[in-house]
């Protein structure tokens, strides 16, 4: 049978290690057909005996694990192209304006609002923290924003400012967290034209001190306006996750949310289908499809991308939400909860396939005319 690219980088996953090549995101160039296997090791020192042997134990694992009978072809090279760089335009060099110390940044969007975004940005981050990663949560829905109250944190509690000047993320349950809602009064409106809230979402990006991250989240509103062009204008995003309920005027939107992306040359990552059924209490054998039945599921597949999971309907979701407990935390065991922590383990695979495939995203330059 054919390896997939999955089945590859599986393989030379390391489970044991803090921080394995595919994890450290030094594969690069992954091509897979049913007779050959080839990639890059983007090593730091490329001419040590480490990289070397790095790239023989990759040979080896992979012979061993998918097929002795598979061409693999291993190379070592500089990490010019892997860490923030690209060479693709004509030779020249471009870079990529990442975050210093971020590995990966993350938009989870959706096409309009009521899907649970919110909740799934806030559930994949503590996730990922549980899974071992370290994590950052920006809230940039400016005028909307969700994240104080789905952790619980007071009105009284606010970033501080370093002697750098660089605003100080807040921290719950493994994970450092920036929103708008941490600066203002929450019982007020932000009343603010797009060039200010363009303004703020860059401080949050650019002006706060994460330190050293796996994934920085990014809860993007819905829709596909100001606060999204902002961001794909500032930073080069690793990928997207589209957020959709199994209904059909939610996945029209979800398309729309795909289309933008697809136009600013950010690569989608895969699509999460929430509310996707629901289980009563009392029949645990039973699943009552209220929105429809897999509509997100054959969106992903009808665009050829990934599809991370579905989300039950749950009143845990909702009370842990409002209790400022993710439900991740609040039910570890529940349905639910397994169901994200299976999204979350689908994105940092998707990530892994995108990163080892694909060059570095570029931020985008958009021209009005």
């Amino acid at each position: 049978m054919t390896p997939t690219p999955a089945d590859v980088l599986d393989a030379i996953r390391d489970p044991d290690a803090d921080a394995d090549i595919v994890r450290l995101g030094y594969i690069k160039g992954l091509q897979v057909d049913e007779s050959r296997v080839a990639f890059t090791v983007v090593a730091p020192r490329p001419d040590t005996a480490f990289a070397q042997q790095a790239a023989e134990a990759c040979r080896r694992v992979i012979r061993e694990k998918l097929g002795s009978d598979l061409t693999v072809d291993v190379e070592v090279d500089s990490p010019a192209i892997g860490l923030g760089v690209d060479v693709s335009a004509g030779g020249k060099a471009v870079q990529t304006k990442t975050i210093p110390g971020v590995r990966h940044t993350i938009a989870v969007a959706s096409g309009k609002g009521g899907v649970g975004k919110s909740t799934v940005a806030v559930n994949l981050a503590v996730a990922l923290a549980q899974q071992g990663y370290a994590v950052g949560l920006v809230d940039t829905d400016i005028y909307g924003p969700s994240i104080p109250t789905m952790f619980g944190i007071p009105d009284t509690e606010k970033p501080r400012v370093d002697e750098d000047r660089k605003i100080v993320p807040l921290e719950r349950l493994g994970v450092k967290l920036l929103s708008m809602g941490f600066l203002v009064d929450q019982t007020k409106a932000v009343i603010w034209r797009g060039p200010m809230v363009s303004s703020a979402v860059r401080q949050f990006l650019g002006d706060a001190k994460w330190g050293e991250l796996d994934y920085l989240v990014l809860d993007l509103p819905p829709g596909t306006g100001d606060i999204q062009l902002t961001i794909v204008q500032t930073i080069a995003l690793t990928g997207a996750v589209v957020v959709s309920t199994p209904q059909e005027v939610a996945l029209a939107d979800a398309r729309k949310g795909i289309a933008m992306f697809d136009n600013v040359h950010v690569p989608v990552l895969g699509i999460v289908e929430n509310m996707a059924y629901f289980t009563p209490p009392d029949l645990p054998d039973r699943k009552y499809y209220l929105f429809g039945e897999g509509g997100a599921k054959r969106l992903a597949e009808a665009r050829g991308l990934p599809f991370l999971g579905q989300i039950p309907i749950d009143q845990d979701v909702r009370e842990g939400g409002d209790a400022g407990t993710p439900v991740i935390v609040r039910e570890p065991d529940s349905v639910v909860a397994q169901a994200f922590r299976h999204v979350a383990r689908s994105t940092v695979a998707s990530v892994d396939i995108r990163v080892a495939e694909q060059p570095p995203t570029l931020a985008t330059e958009i021209l009005y005319r």
